[in-house]
């Protein structure tokens, strides 16, 4: 027996890019309140350091967060959060479409070494702000050749993925060129952890020495950074895709993009590393001479299948690596000791390398700092980063965490359970750059994990922790001699005393066998210094002395500085002087016996 069953259908209906990303925020860093916060300050910071380096501006930054009031959904708060910076500005009629539109972007699709590519997480932001506040962002904006700022609105129109201008007008602003934006949004804040503020902004003062910044977070006092270079990072040019990097539907999109050129032609403009040769090589694969000269669009699919394989089956050259830019060890020396005193720390920055065919660069930084309360028994503490971009959600499945996890840490003196992060008062840091970082999700958190880089990022792992290994051993053979000096400095003096006993030597040798012991343990440092001190305090009388019976004046910064605490060059050259005086009576007095 059958049943009718009535079937309906409902009319399709088609949907901007802006209607689809406002229902489905958390794919863009938007999934919880915490992370809403963390997103909206990551990327208006972002769009300002690509802002300062393309116009070559050394970057200032000022970020403000605080809790304006109460959120509109459960269990948040109302944030404020402003980026302000100094850069080239925006112009006043890009304004809508930098903020309020989704896939508005300079840089979409260019093989560059930039932090922002797609334009999605600025008007994500806007949109967030618009859907938990009403409002979106709040923008004031300034260019070198105009006399005042303009200032207002950027709302999302969903339906059309538009950018709409509100409240538009002209303000006086002491910068000369700049932009500040300020987000009121629904959000929680965490300031240390992963997904903590304040590790999101010592991450990017971290990798961007170049960077002066000034924060204020919550009832905190106003924090100021400085730049510790003066170098801008050149961008390098954008460089284009290998071929042994597409899927046959990508190659074929990326065909159509040329239009009725020639196959040969778009092979050479299209890709990196095709020469006339490896145009040669595809005949030699079984790519009919003829197809070469045909025009993209005359290309049927069957054909594009076989000029496809015929690229993939030819032994190309790598992609040069000239493309990727790096912070270097040096810099990174300096940058990292910003964020603290430190008591030790490994810096290694390899060289550019091609991983699945991309050119890939690895740089990694172990620290340990005086003022964290870091624990022995507790993971290291890792910083992320993807294109100078600090990443804090998603960690487990990263590329960075995979290499961390598969190196052997106890080789180098660190305790590490099985699969995990070692564990140890340590910092890790580890920053991958590349033009065509393919991350595992739109939000941008979690950094795909190939065997190639993976190993990659091991390797550089591999020198740090070597030079890690070699101060872990130093700290143990110091540690190791201060236990034996404490065990003689224990029992040495029962020694001397049974000696002297046994001896009937007099008090008098029973105290240079003391003193004698106290030279040898090392322990006689601070007498020594009291001596030096005095020495310093009897050159400097001399010095006033003489200079008064021979009628002169010493300056009166001069004196001070010869009785103040000498230095380690000043402290040998008064031990020298004293032992001069000491050979002179008449100089030193020194009483005879």
């Amino acid at each position: 027996m059958y049943t009718d069953v009535e079937v309906t259908l409902s009319k399709i209906t088609k949907s901007s890019t802006a209607e689809y990303f406002a229902k489905n925020l958390q794919q863009v860093g938007f999934s919880s309140p915490l992370k809403a916060v963390l997103t909206t300050l990551k990327e208006a910071v972002d769009n300002s350091l690509d802002a300062c380096e393309h116009a070559g501006i050394l970057p200032e930054l000022q970020v403000e967060i605080e809790k304006v009031g109460k959120g509109s959904t459960k269990n948040t708060d109302l944030i404020r959060i402003s980026v302000e910076d100094n850069g080239p500005g925006i112009e006043p009629d890009d304004l809508a479409k930098v903020f309020g539109e989704y896939l508005a972007s300079s840089k979409f699709g260019r093989g560059q070494c930039s932090r922002g590519q797609q334009g999605i997480g600025i008007s994500a932001a806007t949109t967030w702000a618009q859907l938990t506040n009403a409002k979106g962002a709040f923008v004031t904006t300034k260019r070198a050749n105009m006399r005042k700022a303009i200032q207002g609105q950027v709302d999302v129109d969903i339906k059309s993925n538009t950018g709409v201008l509100r409240n538009k007008e002209s303000v006086d602003w002491e910068k000369k060129e700049g932009v500040r934006v300020e987000f009121t949004i629904d959000g929680r804040i965490q300031l240390n952890g992963d997904g903590g503020i304040l590790t999101y902004l010592e991450g990017t003062v971290l990798v961007n020495p170049h960077l002066s910044l000034r924060y204020k977070l919550l009832e905190n006092e106003w924090v100021k950074v400085d730049r510790v270079s003066t170098e801008i990072p050149s961008v390098p040019e954008a460089t284009l895709p290998h071929p042994h990097t597409f899927k046959l539907g990508e190659f074929i999109t990326h065909a159509s993009i040329f239009g009725k050129v020639s196959v040969e032609k778009f092979l050479k403009t299209g890709f990196s590393r095709i020469s006339d040769q490896a145009i040669k090589d595809f005949t030699g694969k079984g790519l009919p001479k003829s197809l070469l000269s045909k025009p993209v669009t005359g290309i049927k699919e069957e054909e594009f299948k076989k000029i496809f394989h015929a690229v993939q089956e030819t032994d190309l050259m790598s992609p040069s690596t000239k493309s990727v830019l790096t912070v270097g060890e040096e810099a990174l020396s300096k940058s990292i000791q910003r964020l603290g005193e430190i008591d030790f720390f490994s810096v290694v920055a390899r060289k550019p390398a091609i991983c699945d065919f991309k050119p890939v660069a690895v740089e990694v930084a172990l620290a340990r700092f005086k003022n964290r309360n870091l624990e022995a028994d507790e993971p290291v503490q890792l910083l992320r980063f993807a294109n100078r971009v600090p990443l804090q959600f998603d960690k487990s499945g990263c590329a960075i965490t995979w290499a961390i996890e598969s190196v052997n840490w106890k080789t180098y003196g660190l305790a590490q359970p099985k699969n995990s992060l070692p564990n140890g008062p340590y910092v890790f840091a580890v920053s991958v750059v590349s033009p065509f970082i393919k991350f595992k999700n739109a939000s941008k958190e979690t950094i795909d994990a190939s065997e190639e880089l993976v190993e990659e990022i091991r390797r550089a792992l591999i020198q740090a922790g070597q030079k890690l290994s070699r101060h872990i051993r130093k700290e143990t053979k110091e540690a190791d001699l201060e236990r034996k000096l404490q065990h003689i400095e224990q029992f040495g003096p029962i020694l001397v005393e049974t000696l002297v006993r046994v001896t009937k030597s007099s008090d008098a040798r029973k105290k240079r066998a003391e003193e004698g012991l106290k030279r040898l343990l090392g322990r006689d440092s601070k007498e020594a210094v009291v001596e030096l001190e005095e020495a310093a305090g009897k050159l400097a009388a001399q010095r006033a002395k003489d200079a008064k019976v021979r009628g002169e004046e010493e300056e009166p910064a001069a004196v001070e500085a010869e009785t103040a605490e000498p230095s380690k060059a000043a402290k040998a050259k008064a031990a020298k002087a004293e032992k001069s005086a000491k050979a002179t009576p008449a100089k030193a007095g020194k009483k005879k016996k």
